[in-house]
């Protein structure tokens, strides 16, 4: 009898041994572990085991493990890449499922600045009196400088109706509180017209790629040649990118046949996007920015590498990159993470360094005309067989 259950221990032993192998191996596989990264594992847990029972106060092991996640996604020095917080990415759902609107500017930002880059026509922002350059300190009360780029987008963003303050802090003045009412934005991304003086010069400007600007990209362009456009100026001034579609198909009807784009992840798999355009090409010139950013810088790129047009105005911004969120399993938090990068068809890549200018001009603040169109305008002369001065 005894023996019957030492013989029913061991193999329950066995049983629960075997196991435990068959957890490790997976848990081996799945992390892909090897000796240097369970070496690097248990520099974190010894860490935080001794930070858990040493610190001088009691310490929240969820708090702790926050920090760490939000210190590791920070430590690739990538500003598109972050941690949500549960309260972050909860905001984030709710404005992308649900009705919500805004007040019509688009943002940059660069380390803990937070700066108007566009103002958009017929909006809150417009109504209230914000301006390009503009920085925004405080959001209802709550610093900028402490806040992720997602938290400020969301925290702006709204209910149609309700009312967010916005303290701005503009050059030579005291720093001011904004109240605006938040609305629903319905902006037309695409505008053209036949430039006054400039015989069969017409000017399209593109204030962001979303889900209808290549329709209406399109519909403009036939427009302005129905009136007996000859050559082209496009504005991608303070076009802070938006749907790679759309630029696209935007792409698609002024860059010449061949690669527009590549979208290229770690490994080096690649999406490529083409264009199909045959027969003779309109004379073109570009105007760029430094807040021209993502799908306006592709397509600038396009049309650089291609030869179809020239650029005027100043390096784009360098935002070359395709982000993803991720939910974290079974909690409320999430990463977003870069996971491939964009390529002009030269091969270049956008990230970081932005497109150049063929040529390079400023336009000061206190600019009385705009002296980048101008130059586009005498970059055009010669491509329609006229003199420049």
């Amino acid at each position: 009898m005894i023996g019957k259950i030492i013989k029913w221990i061991l193999l329950a032993a066995l049983s629960v041994f075997s196991a435990i192998i068959a957890f490790a191996l997976v848990i081996v596989c799945v992390l892909d572990l090897n000796e240097a990264k369970v070496a690097q594992y248990g520099r974190f847990f010894a860490t935080m085991r001794f930070v858990e029972t040493q610190y001088v106060d009691e310490v929240d092991p969820a708090k702790l493990i926050d920090g760490a996640i939000a210190g590791m996604v920070r430590s690739l020095g990538d500003p598109h890449s972050a941690y949500l917080d549960p309260a972050t990415y909860k905001k984030l759902r709710e404005h992308s499922e649900g009705t919500f609107g805004g007040i019509g500017v688009v943002m940059g930002f660069d380390d803990t600045d937070v700066r108007v880059i566009s103002v958009m026509e017929g909006t809150p922002g417009e109504s209230a009196g914000l301006k390009v350059g503009d920085h925004i300190l405080r959001v209802d009360g709550e610093p900028t400088k402490e806040m992720t780029p997602e938290i400020v987008a969301a925290s702006i963003r709204g209910e149609a109706g309700t009312e967010v303050v916005l303290t701005i802090g503009r050059n030579g003045e005291a720093d001011k509180d904004y109240a605006i009412t938040r609305d629903h934005i319905r902006v037309k991304t695409v505008s053209g017209r036949m430039l006054e003086n400039e015989p069969g010069l017409g000017y399209i400007r593109i204030v962001q790629f979303s889900e209808n600007t290549g329709k209406e990209f399109k519909d403009t362009l036939e427009s302005l040649k129905n009136q007996g456009m000859q050559g082209l100026i496009l504005d991608l001034r303070s076009n802070p990118g938006g749907l790679l579609t759309s630029c696209v198909e935007t792409a698609k009807e002024i860059v010449p046949a061949g690669l527009i784009v590549s979208v290229v992840e770690r490994d080096g798999s690649k999406d490529e996007y083409f264009s199909e355009l045959k027969g003779d090409l309109l004379p073109m010139t570009v105007l760029i920015d430094s807040n021209s950013a993502s799908a306006s810088e592709i397509l600038a790129g396009a049309l650089r590498d291609t030869g179809a047009a020239t650029l005027v105005g100043k390096t784009s911004y360098g935002k070359g990159s395709v982000q993803v969120i991720m939910p974290i399993p079974g909690q409320a938090d999430a990463v977003k993470l870069t996971i491939a990068r964009y390529y002009t068809p030269s091969g270049e890549s956008i990230q970081g360094t932005g497109i150049r200018p063929d040529v390079e001009v400023d336009l000061p603040e206190n600019a009385t005309e705009d002296l980048q169109l101008l130059a586009a305008v005498e970059q055009m002369k010669p491509k329609l067989g006229q003199s420049a001065p």
